[in-house]
Protein backbone atom coordinates (compact mmCIF):
# COMPACT_ATOMS: atom_id res chain seq x y z
CA UNK A 1 0.00 0.00 0.00
CA UNK A 2 1.33 3.47 -0.89
CA UNK A 3 1.97 5.85 1.97
CA UNK A 4 -0.45 8.74 2.17
CA UNK A 5 0.91 11.79 0.32
CA UNK A 6 2.09 14.53 2.67
CA UNK A 7 0.01 17.71 2.65
CA UNK A 8 1.70 20.59 0.83
CA UNK A 9 0.86 24.17 -0.07
CA UNK A 10 2.02 26.09 -3.13
CA UNK A 11 3.86 29.19 -1.92
CA UNK A 12 5.47 31.88 -4.07
CA UNK A 13 7.22 33.91 -1.40
CA UNK A 14 7.97 34.07 2.32
CA UNK A 15 8.92 37.45 3.75
CA UNK A 16 10.37 37.95 7.19
CA UNK A 17 10.29 41.18 9.18
CA UNK A 18 7.15 42.37 7.40
CA UNK A 19 5.58 45.56 8.76
CA UNK A 20 2.70 45.92 6.29
CA UNK A 21 0.66 42.76 6.66
CA UNK A 22 -1.01 43.17 10.01
CA UNK A 23 0.04 44.47 13.43
CA UNK A 24 3.62 44.29 14.68
CA UNK A 25 6.55 42.50 13.08
CA UNK A 26 5.35 39.56 11.04
CA UNK A 27 6.39 36.74 8.74
CA UNK A 28 4.16 36.73 5.66
CA UNK A 29 3.51 33.52 3.72
CA UNK A 30 2.30 34.20 0.19
CA UNK A 31 0.03 31.49 -1.25
CA UNK A 32 -0.24 31.02 -5.00
CA UNK A 33 -3.57 31.15 -6.83
CA UNK A 34 -6.47 33.61 -6.81
CA UNK A 35 -9.99 33.52 -8.31
CA UNK A 36 -10.03 37.32 -8.79
CA UNK A 37 -8.37 39.21 -11.63
CA UNK A 38 -7.80 42.73 -10.36
CA UNK A 39 -6.23 44.69 -13.25
CA UNK A 40 -4.05 46.67 -10.81
CA UNK A 41 -2.74 43.59 -8.98
CA UNK A 42 0.75 44.33 -7.65
CA UNK A 43 1.55 40.60 -7.43
CA UNK A 44 0.50 39.12 -10.79
CA UNK A 45 2.64 36.09 -10.03
CA UNK A 46 0.11 35.26 -7.30
CA UNK A 47 -2.81 34.72 -9.68
CA UNK A 48 -2.12 31.39 -11.40
CA UNK A 49 -2.60 28.26 -9.30
CA UNK A 50 0.33 26.46 -10.92
CA UNK A 51 4.06 27.12 -10.67
CA UNK A 52 5.40 29.43 -13.39
CA UNK A 53 8.73 30.18 -14.98
CA UNK A 54 9.85 33.70 -14.13
CA UNK A 55 12.49 35.65 -16.05
CA UNK A 56 14.01 38.76 -14.45
CA UNK A 57 16.03 40.47 -17.18
CA UNK A 58 17.85 42.69 -14.67
CA UNK A 59 19.59 39.61 -13.23
CA UNK A 60 20.61 38.16 -16.59
CA UNK A 61 24.39 38.38 -17.13
CA UNK A 62 24.08 37.60 -20.83
CA UNK A 63 24.51 34.29 -22.60
CA UNK A 64 28.17 35.08 -23.34
CA UNK A 65 28.93 35.01 -19.61
CA UNK A 66 27.15 31.76 -18.85
CA UNK A 67 28.09 29.85 -22.02
CA UNK A 68 24.44 29.73 -23.13
CA UNK A 69 23.66 27.49 -20.16
CA UNK A 70 19.90 28.10 -20.11
CA UNK A 71 19.56 27.83 -23.89
CA UNK A 72 21.38 24.52 -23.93
CA UNK A 73 19.46 23.17 -20.92
CA UNK A 74 16.00 23.55 -22.46
CA UNK A 75 14.84 20.31 -24.12
CA UNK A 76 12.02 22.09 -25.96
CA UNK A 77 14.13 24.93 -27.42
CA UNK A 78 11.82 27.34 -25.57
CA UNK A 79 14.71 29.49 -24.32
CA UNK A 80 15.60 31.63 -27.28
CA UNK A 81 18.02 34.49 -27.93
CA UNK A 82 16.29 37.78 -27.24
CA UNK A 83 17.27 41.42 -26.96
CA UNK A 84 20.77 42.86 -27.00
CA UNK A 85 21.27 45.17 -24.05
CA UNK A 86 24.07 47.52 -23.05
CA UNK A 87 26.67 45.87 -20.88
CA UNK A 88 28.74 47.28 -18.04
CA UNK A 89 31.56 48.63 -20.21
CA UNK A 90 31.04 51.40 -22.81
CA UNK A 91 30.05 49.91 -26.15
CA UNK A 92 29.65 46.45 -24.65
CA UNK A 93 26.51 44.45 -25.42
CA UNK A 94 25.04 41.46 -23.66
CA UNK A 95 22.74 38.90 -25.21
CA UNK A 96 19.56 38.38 -23.18
CA UNK A 97 17.20 35.47 -23.64
CA UNK A 98 13.48 35.23 -24.35
CA UNK A 99 11.20 32.48 -23.08
CA UNK A 100 8.83 31.15 -25.71
CA UNK A 101 5.85 30.49 -23.45
CA UNK A 102 4.08 28.39 -26.08
CA UNK A 103 6.95 25.91 -26.22
CA UNK A 104 7.79 25.93 -22.50
CA UNK A 105 6.70 22.82 -20.61
CA UNK A 106 7.91 24.18 -17.26
CA UNK A 107 10.45 21.45 -16.60
CA UNK A 108 12.62 24.03 -14.76
CA UNK A 109 15.86 22.77 -16.33
CA UNK A 110 16.72 26.27 -17.55
CA UNK A 111 16.16 27.68 -14.06
CA UNK A 112 18.41 25.00 -12.56
CA UNK A 113 21.13 25.96 -15.04
CA UNK A 114 20.83 29.73 -14.43
CA UNK A 115 23.44 30.58 -11.78
CA UNK A 116 22.45 34.30 -11.41
CA UNK A 117 18.83 33.15 -10.93
CA UNK A 118 17.45 35.38 -13.67
CA UNK A 119 15.29 32.35 -14.47
CA UNK A 120 13.46 30.89 -11.49
CA UNK A 121 10.50 28.78 -10.51
CA UNK A 122 7.67 30.90 -9.10
CA UNK A 123 5.61 28.67 -6.85
CA UNK A 124 7.14 26.01 -4.61
CA UNK A 125 5.41 23.18 -2.78
CA UNK A 126 6.11 23.38 0.96
CA UNK A 127 5.15 20.95 3.69
CA UNK A 128 3.63 22.16 6.95
CA UNK A 129 6.84 21.37 8.82
CA UNK A 130 8.89 23.46 6.38
CA UNK A 131 6.69 26.54 6.70
CA UNK A 132 6.38 26.30 10.47
CA UNK A 133 10.15 25.94 10.80
CA UNK A 134 10.66 29.15 8.81
CA UNK A 135 8.07 31.01 10.90
CA UNK A 136 9.67 29.89 14.16
CA UNK A 137 13.01 31.42 13.16
CA UNK A 138 11.43 34.85 13.55
CA UNK A 139 9.36 34.13 16.66
CA UNK A 140 11.64 36.22 18.87
CA UNK A 141 10.69 39.31 16.84
CA UNK A 142 6.91 38.89 17.08
CA UNK A 143 6.63 40.17 20.69
CA UNK A 144 3.06 41.02 21.78
CA UNK A 145 1.38 42.04 18.52
CA UNK A 146 3.43 40.44 15.75
CA UNK A 147 3.04 36.99 14.26
CA UNK A 148 2.43 35.24 10.97
CA UNK A 149 0.20 36.42 8.15
CA UNK A 150 -1.09 34.12 5.43
CA UNK A 151 -1.47 36.14 2.24
CA UNK A 152 -1.69 35.56 -1.47
CA UNK A 153 -3.14 35.23 -4.03
CA UNK A 154 -6.13 33.94 -2.13
CA UNK A 155 -5.00 31.90 0.86
CA UNK A 156 -8.34 30.13 1.19
CA UNK A 157 -8.13 28.72 -2.31
CA UNK A 158 -5.80 26.21 -0.61
CA UNK A 159 -8.17 25.59 2.31
CA UNK A 160 -6.81 22.35 3.74
CA UNK A 161 -3.21 23.54 3.90
CA UNK A 162 -4.23 26.95 5.28
CA UNK A 163 -6.32 25.35 8.04
CA UNK A 164 -3.62 22.90 9.14
CA UNK A 165 -0.95 25.61 9.02
CA UNK A 166 -3.04 27.93 11.19
CA UNK A 167 -3.57 25.12 13.69
CA UNK A 168 0.16 24.45 13.88
CA UNK A 169 0.98 28.13 14.33
CA UNK A 170 -1.52 28.47 17.18
CA UNK A 171 0.00 25.39 18.84
CA UNK A 172 3.29 27.32 18.82
CA UNK A 173 1.59 30.31 20.47
CA UNK A 174 1.90 32.51 17.39
CA UNK A 175 -0.55 35.29 16.52
CA UNK A 176 -2.18 34.66 13.14
CA UNK A 177 -3.68 36.84 10.44
CA UNK A 178 -5.31 35.85 7.15
CA UNK A 179 -5.29 38.27 4.23
CA UNK A 180 -8.31 37.33 2.10
CA UNK A 181 -10.54 38.56 -0.71
CA UNK A 182 -13.49 36.97 1.07
CA UNK A 183 -14.52 35.27 -2.16
CA UNK A 184 -14.73 31.75 -0.78
CA UNK A 185 -17.39 29.43 0.63
CA UNK A 186 -18.42 30.33 4.16
CA UNK A 187 -17.64 26.79 5.35
CA UNK A 188 -13.97 27.41 4.58
CA UNK A 189 -13.86 30.65 6.58
CA UNK A 190 -15.84 29.06 9.40
CA UNK A 191 -13.27 26.26 9.68
CA UNK A 192 -10.35 28.66 10.23
CA UNK A 193 -12.15 31.09 12.57
CA UNK A 194 -10.94 29.45 15.82
CA UNK A 195 -7.31 29.73 14.64
CA UNK A 196 -7.35 33.22 13.10
CA UNK A 197 -6.73 36.26 15.31
CA UNK A 198 -7.34 38.80 12.55
CA UNK A 199 -8.76 38.87 9.02
CA UNK A 200 -7.18 41.41 6.67
CA UNK A 201 -10.30 41.73 4.55
CA UNK A 202 -10.43 43.33 1.12
CA UNK A 203 -13.36 45.51 0.07
CA UNK A 204 -12.95 46.80 -3.46
CA UNK A 205 -16.33 48.11 -4.60
CA UNK A 206 -19.89 48.02 -3.31
CA UNK A 207 -21.44 47.83 -6.79
CA UNK A 208 -21.60 44.12 -7.61
CA UNK A 209 -22.16 44.62 -11.33
CA UNK A 210 -19.09 46.83 -11.64
CA UNK A 211 -17.15 44.52 -9.33
CA UNK A 212 -17.81 41.58 -11.65
CA UNK A 213 -17.14 43.55 -14.84
CA UNK A 214 -13.72 44.72 -13.64
CA UNK A 215 -12.51 41.96 -11.31
CA UNK A 216 -14.36 38.95 -12.68
CA UNK A 217 -16.53 38.07 -9.68
CA UNK A 218 -19.53 39.75 -7.98
CA UNK A 219 -19.24 41.10 -4.43
CA UNK A 220 -22.33 39.66 -2.67
CA UNK A 221 -20.46 36.65 -1.28
CA UNK A 222 -17.61 38.89 -0.09
CA UNK A 223 -19.98 41.21 1.78
CA UNK A 224 -22.00 38.35 3.25
CA UNK A 225 -18.87 36.61 4.55
CA UNK A 226 -17.71 39.84 6.23
CA UNK A 227 -21.04 40.03 8.06
CA UNK A 228 -20.76 36.39 9.14
CA UNK A 229 -17.21 36.82 10.43
CA UNK A 230 -18.34 39.81 12.51
CA UNK A 231 -21.36 37.93 13.84
CA UNK A 232 -19.18 34.96 14.77
CA UNK A 233 -16.85 37.11 16.87
CA UNK A 234 -13.99 37.40 14.40
CA UNK A 235 -11.84 40.52 14.05
CA UNK A 236 -11.49 42.39 10.75
CA UNK A 237 -9.04 44.93 9.46
CA UNK A 238 -10.73 46.22 6.32
CA UNK A 239 -8.39 46.93 3.40
CA UNK A 240 -9.54 49.19 0.57
CA UNK A 241 -7.34 49.49 -2.51
CA UNK A 242 -8.06 53.07 -3.62
CA UNK A 243 -8.21 52.78 -7.41
CA UNK A 244 -8.75 55.67 -9.85
CA UNK A 245 -11.84 55.32 -12.05
CA UNK A 246 -13.01 52.27 -10.10
CA UNK A 247 -13.86 52.94 -6.46
CA UNK A 248 -12.74 56.50 -5.77
CA UNK A 249 -16.16 58.14 -5.98
CA UNK A 250 -17.82 59.72 -2.97
CA UNK A 251 -20.85 57.46 -3.45
CA UNK A 252 -18.78 54.27 -3.22
CA UNK A 253 -16.78 55.56 -0.25
CA UNK A 254 -19.96 56.39 1.66
CA UNK A 255 -21.54 53.03 0.85
CA UNK A 256 -18.35 51.35 2.04
CA UNK A 257 -18.21 53.43 5.21
CA UNK A 258 -21.80 52.61 6.06
CA UNK A 259 -21.26 48.90 5.45
CA UNK A 260 -18.15 48.79 7.62
CA UNK A 261 -19.89 50.75 10.38
CA UNK A 262 -22.63 48.11 10.46
CA UNK A 263 -20.00 45.44 11.16
CA UNK A 264 -19.56 47.07 14.55
CA UNK A 265 -16.75 46.34 16.99
CA UNK A 266 -15.49 43.49 14.84
CA UNK A 267 -13.62 46.05 12.72
CA UNK A 268 -10.32 47.18 14.22
CA UNK A 269 -9.61 49.75 11.49
CA UNK A 270 -9.72 50.50 7.77
CA UNK A 271 -6.51 50.55 5.77
CA UNK A 272 -6.71 52.76 2.70
CA UNK A 273 -4.27 51.51 0.07
CA UNK A 274 -3.70 54.18 -2.62
CA UNK A 275 -3.06 52.80 -6.09
CA UNK A 276 0.52 52.73 -7.35
CA UNK A 277 2.07 51.19 -10.45
CA UNK A 278 5.20 49.72 -8.87
CA UNK A 279 4.03 46.17 -9.54
CA UNK A 280 3.58 46.63 -13.27
CA UNK A 281 7.14 45.48 -14.06
CA UNK A 282 6.33 42.05 -12.60
CA UNK A 283 3.93 41.15 -15.40
CA UNK A 284 6.64 40.77 -18.04
CA UNK A 285 8.50 38.29 -15.84
CA UNK A 286 5.80 35.63 -16.24
CA UNK A 287 3.99 36.48 -19.49
CA UNK A 288 4.43 38.02 -22.93
CA UNK A 289 2.62 41.19 -23.99
CA UNK A 290 0.61 41.57 -20.76
CA UNK A 291 -2.31 43.96 -20.51
CA UNK A 292 -1.30 46.28 -17.70
CA UNK A 293 -3.67 48.65 -15.94
CA UNK A 294 -2.22 52.13 -15.88
CA UNK A 295 -3.61 55.19 -14.15
CA UNK A 296 -2.33 58.28 -12.41
CA UNK A 297 -1.93 57.51 -8.70
CA UNK A 298 -4.33 59.55 -6.54
CA UNK A 299 -2.95 62.77 -5.09
CA UNK A 300 -2.27 63.11 -1.38
CA UNK A 301 -5.16 65.56 -1.27
CA UNK A 302 -7.61 63.04 -2.73
CA UNK A 303 -6.39 60.27 -0.44
CA UNK A 304 -6.89 62.54 2.57
CA UNK A 305 -10.37 63.41 1.28
CA UNK A 306 -11.25 59.72 1.10
CA UNK A 307 -9.84 59.13 4.57
CA UNK A 308 -11.99 61.89 6.04
CA UNK A 309 -15.14 60.51 4.41
CA UNK A 310 -14.52 57.06 5.89
CA UNK A 311 -13.63 58.52 9.29
CA UNK A 312 -16.96 60.33 9.34
CA UNK A 313 -18.55 56.93 10.03
CA UNK A 314 -16.66 56.67 13.30
CA UNK A 315 -14.01 54.29 12.03
CA UNK A 316 -10.26 54.51 12.53
CA UNK A 317 -8.58 54.87 9.11
CA UNK A 318 -4.89 54.46 8.26
CA UNK A 319 -3.16 55.15 4.95
CA UNK A 320 -0.88 52.30 3.91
Amino acid sequence: MNAEKELTGKIFDIQGFSLQDGPGIRTTIFFKGCPLRCPWCHSPESQAFKSQLSFLAAKCVGTESCADACVKACPENAVEYGELKDGVKPGEKKQLIHVNREKCTECWKCADACYPKALSKCGTDYTLDEVVKIALRDKMFYEDTGGVTLSGGEVLSQPEFALELLKRLKEEGINTAVDTTGFVKWEVIESILPYTDLFLYDLKNMNSELHKAVIGVPCELILENAKKIAAAGGKLQIRIPFIPMFNDSEENLRLTGQFVKELGDAVTMIQLLPYHNLGSVKYTRIMDNPKIFEATPPSDKKVQWAKEILESYGIKVGIH
